[in-house]
């Protein structure tokens, strides 16, 4: 059975982020890298209402980084009427991706991409793959999913949504588990490889076409079967197993910086 999956952009509002990415350009002397979408229009199980996460990388000129005192390393935009956008500079995100941070691996692999400097997304693309650390990355989506799970599920009421939020982790950190490396954004695809019942499958698929359909804030009566899975896997949690150290080179990430500055 395959999972559902979506990843609905307006085009008025693709527009609409283009525009703002170059005025972003414009208004702080920078360059973007890299945009694309970071939450449940990435993920492939938005609401009607949800909003547009986009997310950057950017660059400044060489000057920038030659300055005594620390900058600024992140530029936001007030969130206006559905769009939400916020970046990362380059050396901060290559900071970043040295500790394997899953947030900006995410970014990396949303399959919604708005800009990309081709040179820049391949070598950071390449680079995440070689700092991915997996007991990082599993204890970032395991406790996620423990902190969703005790957070919004205990009721005999519940914020629909927030099982998707439990799941998508728990997933990911199975995936690990698994040996099969970075986990993917998409969350039909983890889904489609790490749940094997075909019961469980149906009911995962009613739930995302219920959020798919209604507001963000959609409540309901528990889901059962996804939710006595979310509590045994919960229950059975072990201590992880030894896993391979990243091998990423940190004068990578020197010479990436490097590049991209001096060719702003």
């Amino acid at each position: 059975m395959t999972i559902l999956s979506a990843h609905p952009i307006d085009p008025v509002v693709r527009e609409r982020v283009m525009d703002e990415l170059a005025a972003i350009e414009a208004r702080h002397d920078v360059r973007v890298l890299f945009a694309c979408e970071s939450g449940s229009r990435g993920w492939g199980f938005a609401s009607p209402d949800s909003d547009y996460d986009v997310r950057f990388v950017y660059v400044h000129r060489l000057d920038w980084y030659l300055r005594v005192e620390p900058q600024r390393d992140v530029i936001e935009l007030p969130i206006s009427d559905e769009l939400d956008i916020a970046g990362w500079e380059l050396r901060k995100a290559l900071q970043l991706l040295r500790r394997s941070n899953p947030t900006l691996l995410e970014w990396l692999d949303s399959p919604v991409v708005y800009r990309a400097d081709d040179e820049a997304a391949a070598a950071l693309r390449a680079l995440a793959l070689a700092f991915f650390s997996e007991r990082k990355g599993r204890w970032h989506y395991l406790m996620m999913a423990r902190k969703n799970f005790r957070g919004y599920l205990q009721g005999d009421t519940v914020r629909l949504k927030k099982y998707l939020y439990v799941l998508r982790p728990l997933l990911a950190a199975r995936w690990i588990d698994a040996g099969r490396g970075r986990p993917p954004m998409r969350f039909a695809e983890l889904a489609e490889t790490m749940v094997t019942d075909d019961a469980l499958r149906a009911e995962i698929n009613r739930l995302l076409a219920i959020k798919m359909a209604a507001g963000e804030a959609e409540h309901g009566p528990r889901f059962p079967l996804i939710h006595a899975f979310i509590e045994r896997e919960l229950a059975t949690e072990q201590a992880p197993q030894d896993f391979n150290k990243p091998e990423g080179d940190d004068a990578a990430l020197d010479r990436l910086l490097y590049r991209m500055a001096i060719s702003h």
